[in-house]
């Protein structure tokens, strides 16, 4: 408001801008199809109306969330076959876009950091042909120098080597020096840098995928993945700090080609070159559906919220276990909600966070989420280290483990990945890791808040929907 300006004119100009913020905000809604939570909604429309100055250049900033948009008119939405015969949580995969079951064999899970740094250089000092690395963190020192060095090395001996690396989570952990793998005819692309690519994939939105693919499309093809950043803290700590508690996996099989697929068309989208066509896939059966496994993609790239779709879909099919495993539990009404009538109807709900996490705003937010799973009968378990892992088991049905955290910034906002097991033989080893990782953790006992930490909760909550 300027000097001359009389208070009647400052008027009309506010409410042409409430009004223009509001237009883009329904422009962007309703016809670039940005599907929102309620809670999302109604917190951007509040932000816009009472601070249309400041809430108009964040919207523009980080209001777009979905990058493939469903189409409008539901019936022009095309049923998939079903692939699963009757297997309800393959055919709602496959009915969200993803992949249909594929073979893999080799099963291993690294519920510690040597076991997963072991088979990390493993897969790679054995890619023949080509390796294609994706993560949020890549952290200097080891393992993360470690890791560069061996890719050199590899790229050195004519293997194809790709380094996709988030823009993001390159700020909040300098990288190791990348000049020795270009040196060596690597390739290097940083995904969504923050301040230099707004309109190709806003800055607000992030790559939390972890995967390292060897040689995609051939026998020897390997894929190892799960919740494990390329830093100390994820494998043998540092001194004076003891490693945190995650869980990662490597497996071969004709499910690695699911990755590769996913790696290339993340690599295009960051702007990297296209690489030259794989090998045939290894030429098995296809799997049964209870035998195989798929990826699940989730993110901007998905028209859907893939993967809290499966979860919703999980817990109203669950029938006597739900198992978790998450760093930050904020979950969205819809999942919590679904959570506490799995444990009313008598599903043994177990949760397991850190007593205390690395990120103190997420454990006071999740105060509410809590209390309103511990009060139905569900049994949250706070662990004494810090609880890294991303781990979904329902009944003896299925198991998730990937990158995908139980908050609304991992379920709606992430480009995030997360692997579903369906052998009932591999369900029962992800189940196994939860109830080992559980026997030192304490039962947590609800209690009413202050109202201090009440108003304190519910501000949080409402000022973080979207960060």
């Amino acid at each position: 408001m300027t000097s001359d300006m009389l208070p009647s004119q400052w008027l009309t100009v506010h409410g042409l801008v409430v009004s223009l913020a509001v237009l883009v905000y329904v422009f962007n809604t309703h016809v670039l199809r940005q599907r929102r939570p309620p809670i999302s909604a109604i917190a951007w429309v509040l932000f816009i109306v009472l601070l249309p100055y400041a809430a108009l250049p964040a919207f523009l900033l980080f209001g777009s969330r979905k990058l493939a948009r469903p189409l409008s008119i539901a019936g022009n939405v095309p049923r998939p076959p079903s692939a699963g015969n009757g297997h309800w949580a393959v055919d709602t995969i496959v009915s969200l876009g993803q992949p249909p079951p594929a073979a893999y064999r080799d099963l291993r899970l690294h519920g510690d950091g040597h076991q997963a740094l072991d088979a990390l250089m493993r897969t790679i000092d054995g890619a023949q042909s080509t390796l294609d690395l994706c993560t949020f963190i890549l952290g200097r020192g080891e393992p993360g120098q470690q890791v560069v060095d061996r890719l050199a090395a590899k790229a050195r001996q004519g293997v194809r080597v790709r380094l996709l690396l988030d823009g993001m989570g390159s700020l909040m952990q300098r990288a190791p020096h990348l000049g020795e793998l270009t040196r060596a005819g690597g390739e290097f692309v940083r995904f969504v840098p923050p301040w230099h690519s707004p309109i190709r994939g806003r800055t607000n939105l992030r790559n939390h995928r972890k995967m390292l693919i060897a040689d995609a499309g051939l026998p020897s093809a390997r894929l190892w993945c799960g919740g494990r950043n390329l830093a100390p803290e994820y494998f043998e700590g540092s001194p004076g700090q003891p490693p945190w508690r995650d869980l990662s996996f490597d497996l071969g099989g004709a499910l690695v080609q699911q990755a590769g697929d996913l790696f290339d068309r993340d690599w295009r989208f960051a702007g990297g070159r296209p690489g030259g066509p794989r090998g045939a896939i290894e030429p098995t059966e296809p799997a049964p559906p209870v035998d195989g496994a798929q990826l699940v993609a989730s993110g901007p790239d998905q028209a859907d919220d893939t993967v809290l779709a499966l979860l919703l879909t999980a817990a109203y099919r669950a029938r006597t276990r739900i198992a978790l495993a998450t760093p930050y539990f904020v979950p969205d009404t819809a999942l919590l909600t679904a959570l506490c009538l799995a444990a009313r109807r008598g599903v043994a709900v177990d949760l397991l966070v850190p007593a205390r996490s690395n990120h103190r705003l997420s454990d006071l937010a999740r105060g509410r989420a809590l209390r309103s799973l511990a009060q139905v009968g569900g049994r949250v378990w706070l662990a004494p280290d810090m609880v890294h892992a991303k781990l979904a088991v329902f009944d003896d049905t299925l198991a998730l483990n990937g990158s995908v955290n139980l908050d609304s910034r991992s379920l709606l906002l992430n480009y995030e990945l997360m692997c579903a097991f369906h052998r009932s033989t591999d369900v029962e080893r992800f189940t196994d890791w939860f109830d080992q990782a559980r026997v030192p953790a304490q039962r947590y006992v609800a209690t009413a808040p202050g109202l201090a930490r009440d108003i304190a909760e519910g501000l949080l909550l409402w000022l973080g929907f979207q960060l």
